[in-house]
């Protein structure tokens, strides 16, 4: 089993169902978004650059996105906690995932890169 399936399949409903939800959304951006693994977590590269990461609160094991270039980007719902450059989007998995929202933040994420905001 590849170790990026392993992180998923190891985890518990309805987060496991939640992060795969999450996985898809995030790889099918760009046909240049790919996954790795880093720090144990699953990394996702745009153009071999890292843009975000998946991981589960370790307090109240909710899953969230974790954006690298975080400080770019504005969004209520966008923490920063005690971080400087990066920023999380919790979400819930038990309820409805706002699918548009994270993908409105995934895409100037990756603009970002695609803009020169951030050297590829």
């Amino acid at each position: 089993m590849h170790q990026n399936e392993n992180f998923y399949l190891n985890k518990e409903e309805p987060n496991k169902s939640c992060l795969l939800v999450l996985r898809d959304t995030i790889l099918n951006q760009d046909e240049n978004v790919s996954e790795t693994t880093k720090y144990g977590m699953p990394c996702f590269c745009y153009k071999k650059k890292m843009f975000c990461y998946l991981w589960t609160d370790k307090k109240t094991n909710e899953p969230y996105v974790l954006f690298v270039e975080g400080q770019h980007l504005n969004h209520p719902k966008l923490e920063t906690g005690n971080r400087k450059r990066m920023k999380i989007f919790r979400v819930n998995p038990n309820e409805d995932i706002p699918i548009k929202t994270i993908e409105q933040l995934l895409n100037r994420a990756i603009n970002l890169y695609r803009n020169g905001t951030i050297s590829i």
